[in-house]
């Protein structure tokens, strides 16, 4: 990997380098580390976290985004975390169909991501690939994550946005909610909003929001007709305005350093080779998992 030529082909949109250099990272290849170090970092895109419980609508909602965002003349990148099995870590990868209209879009990269067995709802390198992205000439990056729930929260971390999309029927989980995946949003969006208690779930979500220091914007949308997604982008416009003021940027750094750092430190580890070995020490009766932990 040639990377001051690689770099500049990032910089200009090139699809492939774009793709090629995702997968080197997305993997630890050959070469990863020290183009991620040479990344000039000349843009400030806005990353936007979509997340929430599974059948929100995130894809749906994402999907229309684009459209409006389209319209607009943007370039728009999205990485679509799938869920993976934790035993051979493989994803079906299916936001490459829910997002299909748009694959020959130039203007558009779609990535799905696997999870690879990570609890977070996000993959292990997307840090990493979300950097790559950043320095790619897009001015838009969403990321949607698998819809794990409360475990979900590690969005907040790399998201300079994070949206949680719920739908009305969720109304009697709320409360439960609010100690975990409720309290990372900076913008909830009530999907699915012509089914019936829309209106009355979003006015009970704005009171309870309102007992909080914070004030978090709640829009109603039918992401599968494109309705609402005008007004939801302008929340996200303002809110991007409000967190620029705020000067948020170094408690993502730091938290996005901290995750990188933890990332390195496993590295040394290999999960065949910890399989392979407990696959053999476990059959003994007396096994005893911390001990064979500390002999790493």
């Amino acid at each position: 990997m040639e990377i001051k030529t690689t770099i500049q082909k990032l910089l200009t949109g090139d699809i492939k380098t774009i793709a090629k250099t995702l997968t080197a990272v997305e993997n630890n290849l050959s070469g990863a580390k020290l183009l991620l170090a040479e990344l000039p970092f000349k843009k400030n895109v806005p990353i936007i976290g979509i997340t929430g419980p599974p059948g929100a609508g995130k894809s749906s909602l994402v999907n229309a985004c684009i459209q409006e965002l389209l319209k607009q003349k943007m370039k728009i990148a999205v990485l679509a975390v799938d869920p993976s099995s934790p035993f051979n870590f493989g994803s079906l990868l299916g936001d490459r169909v829910r997002m299909q209209t748009h694959f020959d879009n130039e203007a558009v990269f779609i990535r799905s991501v696997a999870s690879r067995g990570h609890l977070g709802g996000l993959s292990t390198r997307i840090y990493e690939m979300v950097d790559v992205l950043k320095n790619s000439n897009f001015d838009y990056i969403f990321i949607e994550t698998v819809g794990v729930g409360q475990s979900e929260v590690e969005i907040a971390g790399i998201a300079d946005i994070t949206i949680v999309t719920l739908v009305p029927e969720a109304g009697d989980d709320v409360q439960a909610m609010k100690s975990g995946i409720m309290e990372i949003a900076d913008l909830f969006v009530v999907n699915k909003a012509d089914r019936e208690g829309a209106e009355t779930f979003a006015n009970t979500l704005k009171k309870l929001l309102h007992q909080k220091e914070k004030e978090t914007p709640v829009v109603l949308t039918i992401a599968s007709n494109h309705i609402g997604i005008d007004n939801l982008l302008k929340a996200v416009a303002g809110i991007s305005q409000i967190h620029q003021q705020k000067d948020m940027k170094i408690h993502l750094l730091a938290h996005r350093a901290w995750n990188l750092l933890s990332s390195r430190m496993m590295e040394q580890y290999n999960y065949q080779q910890i399989f392979d070995e407990l696959k053999s020490a476990a059959t003994k009766s007396n096994f005893n998992l911390y001990q064979f932990i500390e002999k790493r």
